[in-house]
């Protein structure tokens, strides 16, 4: 109990001026990825018995495309983080 106190008190500390152990964009793309991956398997389960071979080709090009692009924006997140610490 006493750690999903500090998880809630760390997420209220992020969308003020205080200090959090959470990075607020960290969060954001993480929802935003997480919908997004959501929508895309949604899609996927609704429409596999219809889709033909390079619908399916499609489907999994955009899914490596949305999580390359995360990863990406997270890779160069860190780096940023790191370059203004020194």
């Amino acid at each position: 109990m006493k750690k999903i106190k500090w998880v809630f008190s760390e997420i209220v500390a992020m969308y003020s001026t205080k200090t959090s152990y959470f990075s607020k964009k960290r969060v954001e793309s993480g929802i935003a990825f997480t919908i997004a991956q959501g929508g895309m398997i949604l899609f996927f389960l609704e429409k596999y018995q219809t889709l033909s071979m390079g619908e399916v080709i499609l489907w999994a090009t955009t899914e490596f495309a949305v999580s390359g692009y995360i990863l990406n924006k997270i890779q160069t997140q860190k780096k940023d983080v790191h370059k203004n610490d020194q």
